[in-house]
Protein backbone atom coordinates (compact mmCIF):
# COMPACT_ATOMS: atom_id res chain seq x y z
CA UNK A 1 0.00 0.00 0.00
CA UNK A 2 1.68 3.60 -1.27
CA UNK A 3 1.79 6.21 1.55
CA UNK A 4 -1.52 8.28 -0.48
CA UNK A 5 -3.12 5.15 -0.19
CA UNK A 6 -2.99 5.35 3.49
CA UNK A 7 -3.58 8.60 3.83
CA UNK A 8 -6.97 8.19 1.89
CA UNK A 9 -7.89 5.14 3.68
CA UNK A 10 -7.44 7.08 7.08
CA UNK A 11 -8.96 9.81 5.55
CA UNK A 12 -12.19 7.73 4.87
CA UNK A 13 -12.24 6.09 8.11
CA UNK A 14 -12.21 9.24 10.09
CA UNK A 15 -14.59 10.77 7.48
CA UNK A 16 -16.92 7.77 8.08
CA UNK A 17 -16.52 7.58 11.88
CA UNK A 18 -17.38 11.61 11.75
CA UNK A 19 -21.03 10.56 9.53
CA UNK A 20 -21.74 7.79 11.41
CA UNK A 21 -21.58 9.62 15.22
CA UNK A 22 -23.20 12.63 13.52
CA UNK A 23 -26.34 10.55 12.69
CA UNK A 24 -26.64 8.59 15.53
CA UNK A 25 -26.50 12.48 17.08
CA UNK A 26 -30.00 12.90 14.66
CA UNK A 27 -31.00 9.11 15.56
CA UNK A 28 -31.11 8.44 12.45
CA UNK A 29 -31.80 3.94 11.75
CA UNK A 30 -29.41 1.94 10.06
CA UNK A 31 -30.44 3.42 6.35
CA UNK A 32 -29.59 7.07 7.66
CA UNK A 33 -26.03 6.20 9.21
CA UNK A 34 -24.91 4.40 6.30
CA UNK A 35 -25.82 7.48 4.12
CA UNK A 36 -24.69 10.18 6.20
CA UNK A 37 -21.53 7.92 7.13
CA UNK A 38 -21.03 7.59 2.54
CA UNK A 39 -21.50 11.51 2.37
CA UNK A 40 -18.80 12.41 4.65
CA UNK A 41 -16.55 9.72 3.81
CA UNK A 42 -16.69 10.04 0.14
CA UNK A 43 -18.64 13.74 -0.85
CA UNK A 44 -15.54 15.64 -0.57
CA UNK A 45 -12.94 13.09 -2.73
CA UNK A 46 -15.77 12.16 -5.30
CA UNK A 47 -15.55 16.03 -6.29
CA UNK A 48 -12.14 16.25 -6.25
CA UNK A 49 -12.13 13.33 -9.11
CA UNK A 50 -15.24 14.59 -11.08
CA UNK A 51 -12.90 18.10 -11.26
CA UNK A 52 -9.68 15.79 -12.22
CA UNK A 53 -11.50 13.74 -14.75
CA UNK A 54 -10.56 11.00 -12.78
CA UNK A 55 -12.57 7.50 -13.41
CA UNK A 56 -13.17 5.59 -11.98
CA UNK A 57 -13.95 7.89 -8.98
CA UNK A 58 -11.29 6.84 -5.73
CA UNK A 59 -14.06 4.81 -3.87
CA UNK A 60 -15.25 2.50 -6.76
CA UNK A 61 -11.57 1.90 -7.60
CA UNK A 62 -10.90 1.07 -4.10
CA UNK A 63 -14.12 -0.81 -3.31
CA UNK A 64 -12.99 -1.61 0.23
CA UNK A 65 -13.53 1.65 0.75
CA UNK A 66 -17.45 1.54 1.08
CA UNK A 67 -16.85 -1.93 2.56
CA UNK A 68 -15.41 -0.79 5.39
CA UNK A 69 -17.36 2.69 6.27
CA UNK A 70 -20.74 0.27 5.55
CA UNK A 71 -19.15 -1.79 8.05
CA UNK A 72 -19.04 1.23 10.80
CA UNK A 73 -22.18 2.03 10.18
CA UNK A 74 -23.92 -1.54 11.25
CA UNK A 75 -21.43 -1.96 13.98
CA UNK A 76 -22.52 1.53 15.15
CA UNK A 77 -25.94 0.90 14.34
CA UNK A 78 -26.31 -2.25 16.91
CA UNK A 79 -25.65 -0.13 19.71
CA UNK A 80 -28.20 1.00 21.75
CA UNK A 81 -26.88 3.89 22.67
CA UNK A 82 -23.99 6.08 21.77
CA UNK A 83 -21.95 6.89 25.27
CA UNK A 84 -21.73 11.06 25.40
CA UNK A 85 -18.25 11.09 26.19
CA UNK A 86 -18.08 9.57 22.30
CA UNK A 87 -20.28 12.68 20.98
CA UNK A 88 -17.92 15.05 23.07
CA UNK A 89 -15.45 13.96 20.96
CA UNK A 90 -17.15 14.31 17.30
CA UNK A 91 -14.38 16.93 16.99
CA UNK A 92 -11.64 14.56 17.23
CA UNK A 93 -12.66 12.68 13.73
CA UNK A 94 -13.65 15.89 11.98
CA UNK A 95 -10.60 17.36 12.37
CA UNK A 96 -8.55 14.39 11.29
CA UNK A 97 -10.63 13.55 8.12
CA UNK A 98 -10.08 17.11 7.14
CA UNK A 99 -6.01 16.76 7.62
CA UNK A 100 -6.11 13.47 5.86
CA UNK A 101 -8.55 14.77 3.35
CA UNK A 102 -7.02 17.98 2.28
CA UNK A 103 -3.50 16.40 1.99
CA UNK A 104 -4.68 13.49 -0.09
CA UNK A 105 -6.92 16.74 -2.54
CA UNK A 106 -3.54 18.55 -2.30
CA UNK A 107 -1.54 15.66 -3.57
CA UNK A 108 -3.82 14.29 -6.50
CA UNK A 109 -3.74 17.91 -7.79
CA UNK A 110 0.26 17.40 -8.01
CA UNK A 111 -0.31 13.96 -9.68
CA UNK A 112 -2.72 15.45 -12.07
CA UNK A 113 -0.21 18.71 -12.68
CA UNK A 114 -2.45 21.26 -11.32
CA UNK A 115 -0.95 24.79 -10.56
CA UNK A 116 -0.36 25.05 -6.87
CA UNK A 117 -2.83 27.06 -5.93
CA UNK A 118 -5.45 24.66 -7.57
CA UNK A 119 -3.64 21.74 -5.89
CA UNK A 120 -4.87 23.99 -2.45
CA UNK A 121 -8.30 24.38 -3.89
CA UNK A 122 -8.56 20.93 -4.17
CA UNK A 123 -7.15 19.95 -0.99
CA UNK A 124 -10.02 22.30 0.80
CA UNK A 125 -12.57 20.89 -1.85
CA UNK A 126 -11.36 17.36 -0.62
CA UNK A 127 -11.48 17.88 2.97
CA UNK A 128 -14.25 19.68 3.62
CA UNK A 129 -17.15 19.53 1.03
CA UNK A 130 -18.34 15.83 2.60
CA UNK A 131 -18.88 18.05 5.47
CA UNK A 132 -20.95 20.31 3.93
CA UNK A 133 -23.10 17.62 2.06
CA UNK A 134 -23.58 15.55 5.60
CA UNK A 135 -24.58 19.79 6.83
CA UNK A 136 -27.33 20.36 4.66
CA UNK A 137 -28.99 16.88 5.11
CA UNK A 138 -28.64 17.44 8.66
CA UNK A 139 -30.82 20.76 8.00
CA UNK A 140 -28.11 22.52 9.27
CA UNK A 141 -26.11 25.66 7.64
CA UNK A 142 -22.98 23.95 6.78
CA UNK A 143 -20.23 25.71 9.01
CA UNK A 144 -17.94 26.20 5.57
CA UNK A 145 -20.88 28.66 4.75
CA UNK A 146 -21.15 30.85 8.16
CA UNK A 147 -18.87 32.38 10.81
CA UNK A 148 -18.23 29.47 12.23
CA UNK A 149 -14.05 28.54 14.00
CA UNK A 150 -11.77 27.84 11.20
CA UNK A 151 -12.06 25.23 9.00
CA UNK A 152 -11.51 25.75 5.18
CA UNK A 153 -8.49 28.05 6.06
CA UNK A 154 -7.27 25.22 8.44
CA UNK A 155 -7.07 23.16 4.99
CA UNK A 156 -5.85 25.73 2.78
CA UNK A 157 -3.01 27.03 4.41
CA UNK A 158 -1.83 23.18 5.83
CA UNK A 159 -1.90 22.70 1.93
CA UNK A 160 0.48 25.73 1.55
CA UNK A 161 2.67 24.13 4.16
CA UNK A 162 2.90 20.84 2.46
CA UNK A 163 4.07 22.57 -0.96
CA UNK A 164 6.44 24.81 1.16
CA UNK A 165 7.96 21.85 3.37
CA UNK A 166 8.13 20.14 -0.48
CA UNK A 167 9.91 23.19 -1.88
CA UNK A 168 12.47 23.00 0.74
CA UNK A 169 12.97 19.45 -0.87
CA UNK A 170 12.25 17.92 2.78
CA UNK A 171 10.73 14.13 1.76
CA UNK A 172 7.10 13.31 2.05
CA UNK A 173 8.34 10.83 4.45
CA UNK A 174 8.74 13.44 7.02
CA UNK A 175 6.35 17.03 5.54
CA UNK A 176 3.11 14.99 4.94
CA UNK A 177 2.78 14.03 9.22
CA UNK A 178 4.12 17.66 9.89
CA UNK A 179 1.24 19.07 7.47
CA UNK A 180 -1.05 16.78 9.29
CA UNK A 181 -0.16 17.60 12.56
CA UNK A 182 -0.22 21.59 11.39
CA UNK A 183 -3.65 21.28 9.90
CA UNK A 184 -5.44 18.68 12.94
CA UNK A 185 -4.02 20.76 15.48
CA UNK A 186 -5.19 24.11 14.15
CA UNK A 187 -8.38 23.19 13.31
CA UNK A 188 -8.90 21.79 17.18
CA UNK A 189 -7.51 24.67 18.42
CA UNK A 190 -9.54 26.75 16.48
CA UNK A 191 -13.01 24.57 17.87
CA UNK A 192 -11.32 24.76 21.88
CA UNK A 193 -10.65 28.65 21.64
CA UNK A 194 -13.74 29.67 18.80
CA UNK A 195 -11.12 31.13 16.68
CA UNK A 196 -12.74 32.75 13.73
CA UNK A 197 -11.91 34.57 10.84
CA UNK A 198 -13.26 38.62 10.62
CA UNK A 199 -17.01 38.80 9.70
CA UNK A 200 -18.22 41.40 7.23
CA UNK A 201 -21.35 42.98 9.10
CA UNK A 202 -23.46 45.54 7.14
CA UNK A 203 -23.91 47.91 10.11
CA UNK A 204 -19.73 48.50 9.84
CA UNK A 205 -20.59 50.28 6.67
CA UNK A 206 -23.16 52.43 7.67
CA UNK A 207 -20.95 53.01 11.38
CA UNK A 208 -18.33 54.12 9.34
CA UNK A 209 -20.48 56.94 6.97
Amino acid sequence: MSTYQLIELIAVISGGTYGVLLARRHEMDLVGVSSLAFMVAFGGGTLRDLFLDRYPLFWIRHDHYAVIVFGLAVVTSLIPKIPDAAEKYLSVPDALGLGMFSVAGALAGQESETSLFIAAVLGVVTGTFGGVIADVVCNRVPSLFRHAPLYATCSFAGCWLLFGLQWLQIPDLYAIPVTLAFIVTMRLVALRWNIRLPQYSPSDESSSE
